[in-house]
């Protein structure tokens, strides 16, 4: 039986990789410490062997990689603003920690690790972003997931460990977190509509965002796994992207007409578009879910 391990897989993306990962038929081990603030809560699967434990802890979770297959990595500090009030756990849980997953995978003989990063490493470089790009990191957050970037392609140079890195675009959908005003502006919307409250519009609302599902995210984890593909396509950067964006108000206004307009946010891009052309043709990936079609469903 193929084995599967999955840090942060209680939170919303990795539950959903978890979860068709057990469709799929494997043995899934995930590592979670649940410390992410803005989940309203954690998605254990009852069908897999669940550890909470930091992924920083190399003497208790070093065991858990024997006999793994693939690592899918997503445990990290994923918001931006938290990682600006606090760059040292930001730097710590998402470099350090990433090192060690990357260790820990490489003593045990995994076959691939899948690292979770952000289009935020893109900064103010021009749209549609392409893999080709320089980093321009704006803010902790991002530079802490560029690092493990980094991280991942020396592994796969010096060592040999199959990585494959994606930047992931403003993932939405089914378990995205509502807590506090850093979740996800999607999740956050539909929050306050179930509230009959006014949606929190940040700045003018006018910056736009390449909303992919996290379906069509957990997808492309899946289809890098196992798909074969040649050496020289590891330890490299893949969009998962849209490739269409829509304005902060756009979706607010297919949500509710009940809106006002907050502060706007420090280190934040006013555009982000992918171009996911890169990750189609290696993996046959295609996006799957239509963002304004989704909202109307709720």
């Amino acid at each position: 039986m193929t084995k599967s391990l999955v840090t942060g897989g209680a939170g919303f993306i990795g539950s959903h990789i978890v979860d068709k990962l057990v469709e799929l038929g494997h043995e899934v081990v995930v590592i979670d410490n649940e410390s992410a603030e803005s989940n309203e809560r954690f998605y254990w699967n009852d069908k897999t062997q669940n550890y909470k434990y930091d992924i920083r802890d190399y003497e208790n979770t070093r065991p858990l990689y024997e006999g793994v297959d693939y690592v899918f990595h997503l445990a990290a500090e994923s918001r931006i603003v938290p990682a600006i009030e606090n760059p040292v756990n930001a730097i710590s849980l998402n470099c350090v920690g990433t090192c060690s997953v990357l260790q820990c995978a490489r003593e045990a003989g995994v076959k691939k690790v899948m690292y979770s990063s952000t289009s935020s490493g893109y900064g103010t470089n021009p749209h549609p972003n392409v893999e080709t790009q320089p980093d321009d990191c704006l803010n902790p957050y991002s530079v802490s997931k560029v690092a493990g970037e980094k991280l991942c392609k020396m592994y796969t140079d010096l060592f040999g460990l199959k990585t494959i890195i994606f930047r992931y675009f403003n993932v939405y959908g089914e378990r995205s977190p509502f807590r506090g005003q850093y979740a996800p502006v999607v999740g956050i919307f539909l929050r306050q509509r179930a509230a009959g409250e006014s949606l929190t519009i940040v700045g003018d609302g006018e910056q736009r965002r390449d909303f992919v599902h996290v379906y069509d995210v957990a997808e492309a984890n899946i289809l890098a796994a196992l798909k074969d593909i040649p050496d020289e396509c590891y330890g490299q950067v893949y969009n998962v992207g849209n490739g269409i964006n829509y304005s902060v108000n756009e979706i607010a206004n297919a949500i509710s007409p009940n809106q006002i307009n907050i502060s706007p946010r420090l280190g934040e891009v006013r555009i982000s578009l992918a171009d996911n052309s890169k990750l189609k043709e290696t993996f046959g990936w295609n996006p799957k879910v239509s963002l304004i079609e989704w909202i109307e469903q709720k």
